[in-house]
């Protein structure tokens, strides 16, 4: 349980990060070559740039840092899956938003972010989180790269890891 909240924790950071990258893009792609002034859909070009840059820090760290003990050694096949997954957590964003704004009518910017970047969000991270510990990242999968021999992750103590699948 104590790998797994730790595990959680450094989820959290990784996700905090991407997010942080993923606003960033966006608006400075919004205000400059994606401008809504002179590119009619340049908000939806922004937020796919930002979204795929995001996609790419996340999944840096969750390799190298989150999941790190149970990364594959060929990392093509795991980062088609790692975005098929955030893939996926979008779209549960933008159907919170499409909900929230077309079904139910709530049209305000205020709950076009609570819908899309909140609910979204939370129910997105749920699912990427499952699906990254039981397929991309799952111990089972076989090509497992032996973890590096770093301060405080254990492989310089002479102590060993044993995975529990949990």
């Amino acid at each position: 349980m104590r790998r797994l909240i730790a595990q959680l924790a450094r989820f959290g950071v990784v996700g905090a990060i991407g997010f942080v990258v993923d606003t960033a893009v966006f608006n400075v792609l919004r205000a400059t070559v994606f401008s809504p002034h002179e590119i009619h859909s340049g908000p939806f070009w922004a937020k796919v740039v930002s979204t795929s840059v995001a996609i790419m820090v996340n999944w840096i760290g969750n390799r190298y840092w989150t999941f790190r003990d149970q990364r594959r050694a060929v990392a093509a096949r795991e980062g088609v899956e790692f975005v098929i997954v955030s893939l996926g957590g979008m779209v549960i964003s933008l159907g919170c938003l499409a909900i929230s704004h077309y079904v139910l009518g709530f049209t305000s910017a205020l709950a076009d972010n609570i819908s899309g970047n909140v609910i979204g969000l939370v129910l997105g991270t749920v699912f990427r989180f499952w699906l990254y510990k039981v397929w991309v990242y799952h111990p089972d999968r076989g090509g497992r790269r032996a973890p590096e021999a770093t301060p405080g992750n254990g492989s310089d103590s002479g102590e060993r890891r044993v995975s529990t699948g949990v």
